[in-house]
C-alpha cells in the first residue's frame, strides 16, 4: 500500500487503540499495515521483546563473505557528498552502499538466529535485525534515540577513543540537534535526558561500541488518534538521513544513485498503549537473486574518505557468532 495509507491506518487503529504492526519505506512511497499482528506469522517480527515468531532451531550458514564496493567507487560517492558539504547544502549527511554478499545463509536463518531487539522478516525480500530505537511512545511522553559513532571493542581503551573522538563528536551533536527539532515539531518541553551514553553490541565481527543519546517530549491530547501524523512527521529518520533534510535528501541521492526501499525505513507495533519502533539499519534483502547488505555511516566536512569506507565495512555482519 502507499505511505500515505499506511498512515492514515495508523491513526485509525491508534484512535481505537487496536494493535498493529506497521513499516515504510526510506523514499515514503510504500509500506505495510498489518492489524492484530500477533495473530499472523505471514510477516515475523520482534520489536521492543514483543514477537510473533516461533522458537525454531533454524539451520545455520557457513558461508558470508562479501564483497564490497571498490574503495574507488566509494570515494567517487563520497566526493559528491564532499561537494555538497562545501557547498554548506548539508551539515551531515548518512551515505550508504549496499555489498554483495556470498552466503548460503537464508533470510529466515538469519532471522531466527539473531538476537535483537528490533527484527522483521519480509520472506523472500529482506531480513532487519536493527540495533536502533526510532521513537518510543509510552504515558504522553515521545522518546528517540539517535546512535552515532561506532568502534571495534578490541580497540585499546575504546570507550574513550570513541567519546573523544573530535569528529564523532560533532557527528553527535548535530544529529542530537536534528533529533530535537524534530520532536518539537509535535511534542512540547523537549528535552536530552542522558547524552552519548555507550552500548555493546555482539556481531560476527565481535563486540563493537555505539554511542547513543536519548531526546524526549511530552505529547498533549489525544495523541493515539495521531500515531500516524506524529510518526511521518518525523521522517525520513534524521540519524540515517541528515540536516538539513530537503537538500541533505537531495546530496542522497545523488550520491547513492540508487533507491533505498525499506532500507533506512522504519517499522513499529503499537499494543494499544504503548508505540516502539526502529530505524532499519542492519539489513540483507534479496534483490534478483542476490544478497545483498546494505550499510552507511555520517559524513561530516571533517571526514575522512578511507575511514568512513573502512567504517562501512565493519557494519557489514551478522547479529551472532559462528558464521
Amino acid at each position: 500500500m502507499t505511505a500515505n495509507e499506511v498512515r492514515e491506518r495508523m491513526n485509525q487503529w491508534g484512535g481505537r487503540r487496536e494493535p498493529f504492526l506497521f513499516g515504510v519505506d526510506f523514499e515514503l512511497t510504500g509500506g505495510f499495515f498489518i492489524p492484530s499482528p500477533l495473530q499472523q506469522q505471514d510477516v515475523l517480527f520482534e520489536v521492543g521483546g514483543v514477537t510473533n515468531a516461533p522458537r525454531i532451531d533454524f539451520p545455520a550458514g557457513k558461508v558470508f563473505i562479501p564483497h564490497p564496493v571498490s574503495g574507488k567507487e566509494y570515494e567517487g560517492k563520497f566526493n559528491t557528498v564532499r561537494r555538497g558539504l562545501m557547498r554548506g547544502d548539508s551539515f551531515l549527511l548518512n551515505l550508504t552502499v549496499a555489498t554483495a554478499l556470498e552466503t548460503d545463509w537464508t533470510l529466515e536463518g538469519i532471522f531466527h538466529r539473531a538476537r535483537s531487539l528490533y527484527r522483521l522478516l519480509l520472506p523472500g525480500k529482506f531480513v532487519c535485525f536493527s540495533p536502533e530505537i526510532f521513537v518510543r511512545i509510552d504515558k504522553g511522553v515521545i522518546s528517540s534515540y539517535p546512535m552515532k559513532g561506532t568502534i571495534d571493542a578490541r580497540v585499546p581503551d575504546a570507550e574513550r577513543v570513541i567519546l573523544e573522538d573530535y569528529k564523532e563528536r560533532a557527528e553527535h551533536y548535530t544529529i542530537v540537534d536534528l533529533i530535537r527539532n524534530d520532536l518539537n515539531r509535535v511534542a512540547e518541553n523537549v528535552r536530552v535526558p542522558r547524552f552519548r551514553y555507550i552500548d555493546r553490541l555482539h556481531t560476527s565481527n565481535g563486540e563493537v561500541l555505539q554511542v547513543s543519546s536519548e531526546v524526549a517530549g511530552d505529547l498533549k491530547g489525544d495523541y493515539f488518534s495521531r500515531l500516524g501524523d506524529i510518526v511521518f512527521e518525523l521522517l525520513p529518520a534524521g540519524s540515517i538521513s541528515g540536516a538539513p533534510k530537503p537538500s541533505t535528501l537531495d546530496i542522497i541521492a545523488r550520491a547513492e544513485g540508487e533507491t533505498r526501499g525499506y532500507y533506512t525505513g522504519v517499522f513499529g507495533y503499537f499494543d494499544g498503549e504503548k508505540f516502539d519502533s526502529a530505524v532499519m539499519i542492519r539489513f540483507v534483502e534479496r534483490r534478483d537473486g542476490q544478497f545483498y547488505f546494505r550499510s552507511g555511516g555520517g559524513i561530516t566536512i571533517n571526514s575522512d574518505c578511507r575511514a568512513e569506507y573502512e567504517e562501512v565495512l565493519k557494519k557489514v555482519y551478522l547479529p551472532f557468532t559462528g558464521c
